[in-house]
């Protein structure tokens, strides 16, 4: 069987240009009239009404009767259950567009006389003031953010014999790419900012960070059994070395939550889809960055810092 020897030292100023090219389409696409950054009331404020209904009932027409009532802009979505035995439509208004009490009762009221034959029930109201969605939003940064101190910690002391510092700060690199990607993937695809992508940006930090840590392990003990390598040379033969099991890993994961998302999109369940389409692209995005990114960084940086030390060495 032939052995795998890719040159990622080489390929990772490529890999950073198609980054940095995802990222600033990206950066258009949030200025793109439709999509842009879209917050869920609980991060933005709000107010959500969801109703059942028998039958078939189309997206215009319950966009008409709520604009008869409501003054405001408001999206609308449907879903099914599971089982298939219950169907509901929301409405939803985020931001400073919530709803009175008087109001969703006129809505209502509205709903069901227009659909009369299809059997229009209130089926669950939330209302979020932006004060409070507010507060939610900033402990959930601040969740993220402490989860990537403890990351940087924890990978600095674990592999402090080959450079933690070095290690925990490049490992950290590649994660805030895996964490644009899943928030760029929301933005072309649409989807609302709520607690799920918190869930999926904490889930693929912890992801990610294991595949790096892998190779990181296979670095430490290579450095021991190939003392006279040139520092490329180690990285290199360390993420080919665990090339194999990586790859199997997250293309398991990616069909597991593909399946998700496949399930999503049959039964129109929105919260499930808010997490698994930008999961999917995390779990890629984490299988490159560990692979093309965090080691060859981590070599660049032991470089630079090995040069610097010969030039110090010879100025005495």
């Amino acid at each position: 069987m032939r052995k795998i020897n890719i040159d990622f030292n080489k390929a990772l100023k490529k890999v950073l240009i198609v980054y940095a090219v995802i990222f600033l389409a990206g950066i258009v696409f949030i200025f793109v009239p439709g999509f842009g950054v879209k917050l869920d009331i609980n991060f933005g404020g709000g107010t959500k009404i969801s109703y059942s209904y028998t039958g078939d009932i189309s997206d215009a027409d319950i966009e008409s009767t709520a604009k008869s009532v409501l003054d405001k802009s408001f999206t609308v979505s449907k879903s099914t259950s599971l089982a298939g035995d219950t169907k509901t439509f929301e409405i939803a208004l985020v931001g400073k567009n919530s709803v009175s009490a008087e109001k969703q009762e006129e809505l209502t009221k509205s709903l069901t006389e227009k659909f009369a034959d299809n059997e229009i029930a209130l089926y669950n109201s939330n209302s979020v003031s932006p004060t409070v969605a507010g507060s939610f939003f900033v402990k959930s940064v601040v969740a993220v953010v402490i989860t990537a101190i403890l990351v940087v910690i924890y990978v600095g002391i674990r592999f402090r014999r080959i450079g933690g510092v070095s290690a925990a700060v490049t490992a950290l690199c590649a994660l805030v790419f895996d964490v644009l990607i899943t928030f760029f993937t929301c933005v072309l695809f649409k989807l609302q900012l709520d607690s799920n992508y918190i869930a999926v940006v904490l889930t693929i930090l912890g992801y990610s960070l294991n595949d790096t840590i892998v190779i990181y392990d296979r670095v430490r003990e290579n450095k021991r059994l190939m003392p006279d390598a040139e520092i490329g040379e180690v990285v290199n033969a360390s993420i080919n070395t665990t090339l194999k099991r990586n790859v199997i890993t997250s293309l398991t994961t990616f069909v597991a939550v593909m399946t998700i998302v496949a399930v999503s999109e049959l039964f129109g369940l929105s919260t499930l889809r808010t997490f698994a389409i930008p999961m999917a692209f995390g779990i890629v995005s984490g299988a490159v960055t560990s692979l093309f990114v965090a080691g060859p960084l981590w070599v660049i940086w032991k470089r630079y810092k090995a040069k610097k030390l010969s030039q110090r060495k010879n100025k005495i």
